[in-house]
């Protein structure tokens, strides 16, 4: 068995049922596959949390989105297409005026964005934005979701590896940090609650914020910018305008509650379950956690268990049986309370390779007369690449089926529709390998195709991983660096 083929870019689905490849086409031409009619728009009633300067930046923005941007004249129309306005492309209204509108000291912002100590830097900077969002939730307002607009010094400060000069307090050594989050020092105050979550800005206040059971959009204020900027060293490039207007919007309109778009011509009652790892950050340990996804774009997550899973001789995580059928079970559950479709098939799509204790777990969850197949979904870092004859690399889709459970799938290459390829390196491809139950390689390696597709974070033709795999390592980070929060919110718009 040694075949290569190359797919059709999958189609996906808008309103009135109408198919096309790109999200940008069909919802230019007909709108979010959930549309109710472009004459009843639904209007979305957000808030937005800032520094005046922010605010005022997504002010003029969301002015600028509401109505058509078009494509700048020394740029290609099919690789940055227009933008017709959010109303147009989503049949929704964004007001240019936000029904909640708080303004951060931006003095007190960097102070807290100063501090050495990382976790009270985080801690702190967070609980400011956080502080507004849970003062706005006491108002009869419907909010749909919060625009938290982040000034690039947090962006700079708030992060794991972050490094800068000057600032106030002393930096404290892992010791230190992990005696605080056990215990109270009777010479020093600090609160014991902040050792406990991530030093990441990103995942400690999406981890902190579901407690709210509000999503927020996280924008930096530079992304904001409307001129195009010098092109000099140190000054953030962006792309096109309208770019970022299609990939705002879409993020918007998703948190928001709706569906911007679905894969189209696929099964039915057919799920895909993530499975990830993250190390623990105070111990040795490491947690796992699912991501389960519909063909319609539903997804719901569920964190396992916690323990020594990661095996240093083999490079791998491995469950044990209990754990792996209570990690199963916890995300199937938790589908039928939110969805409660009847599922007929359910693929595991998991980054290291599922043993046999693991998958008798995994059948032990599943619901009888539902088919269960396990996948090895792996880029291909430093492994194989493929070339084609000529200046140009290999189609997106091209699949190289090796074995008959065996095969490599590029997500990434060539696109026809855009008529280039949209990347900086040689394209990777995905190792795809069906290691338990029966199944199709061909149609396995189709349906982690049409999955690429379904990142509603931005509005792109497709990526070069799966929304299984893309997220799953993000998702883990969010969920295990901030084990204290306890009330995770199953839906996945919380976690992007």
């Amino acid at each position: 068995m040694n075949s290569v083929t190359v797919f059709d870019e999958p189609l996906l689905e808008f309103a009135s049922g109408e198919m096309l490849e790109h999200p940008r086409d069909g919802l230019t031409l007909f709108g979010p596959v959930d549309s109710k009619g472009i004459e009843k728009p639904s209007h979305l009633c957000y808030g937005v949390v800032g520094t005046k300067s922010g605010v005022g930046a997504f002010r003029e923005f969301v002015k600028v989105v509401n109505r058509p941007i078009p494509t700048d004249d020394n740029l290609n129309e099919v690789l940055w297409p227009h933008f017709p306005g959010f109303e147009e492309a989503f049949h929704a209204v964004l007001p240019p005026e936000p029904a909640w509108v708080e303004e951060l000291d931006e003095l007190v912002v960097k102070n807290a964005a100063s501090n050495l100590d990382a976790h009270q830097r985080v801690f702190g900077v967070v609980s400011l934005f956080l502080r507004q969002v849970r003062a706005a939730k006491k108002s009869d307002e419907p909010f749909r979701f919060f625009v938290i607009v982040v000034p690039d010094f947090v962006f700079t400060n708030c992060r794991p590896l972050s490094r800068f000069q000057g600032g106030h307090g002393h930096r404290l050594g892992s010791r230190e940090q992990h005696i605080r989050s056990q215990m109270e020092d009777f010479f020093e105050s600090y609160e014991m609650e902040q050792y406990a979550y991530s030093v990441d800005f990103r995942r400690q206040i999406k981890a902190r914020v579901m407690e709210l059971e509000i999503p927020i959009q996280i924008i930096r204020e530079s992304t904001l910018r409307l001129a195009a900027a010098e092109k000099r060293f140190g000054v953030r490039q962006l792309t096109p305008l309208s770019d970022r207007a299609w990939n705002m919007s879409t993020a918007l309109y998703y948190k928001a509650g709706g569906k911007p778009w679905k894969l189209g011509g696929v099964r039915d009652g057919v799920c895909y379950v993530g499975v990830s790892f993250k190390n623990t950050e105070t111990s040795h340990n490491a947690c796992s956690a699912a991501q389960m996804f519909l063909n319609d774009g539903d997804g719901v997550v569920f964190l396992g268990d916690e323990g020594r899973w990661y095996s240093e001789r083999k490079g791998e995580y491995h469950l044990n049986r209990e754990s792996t059928r209570r990690l199963l079970s916890g995300v199937l559950s938790t589908y039928q309370s939110l969805h409660g479709k009847k599922l007929t098939e359910i693929f595991l799509h998991c980054r290291s390779s599922v043993n046999e204790e693991e998958f008798e777990g995994y059948q032990a969850a599943c619901p009888d007369g539902v088919k269960l197949v396990a996948v090895r979904v792996a880029p291909e870092r430093l492994g194989l690449r493929l070339y084609r004859a000529g200046t140009r690399p290999v189609l997106r889709g091209t699949f190289w089926q090796v074995t008959p459970n065996r095969g490599f799938l590029w997500g990434s290459g060539f696109k026809p529709r855009l008529r280039t390829y949209d990347g900086s390196e040689v394209p990777q491809p995905l190792c795809i390998d069906v290691q338990h139950g029966e199944a199709d390689v061909m149609q396995v390696a189709k349906d982690i195709f049409g999955l690429t597709k379904l990142n509603y974070n931005n509005c792109k033709l497709g990526e070069n991983q799966p929304v299984t795999i893309r997220f799953s390592s993000e998702v883990g980070e969010i969920l295990v660096s901030n084990r204290t929060v306890k009330n995770h919110k199953p839906n996945f718009k919380y976690y992007i």
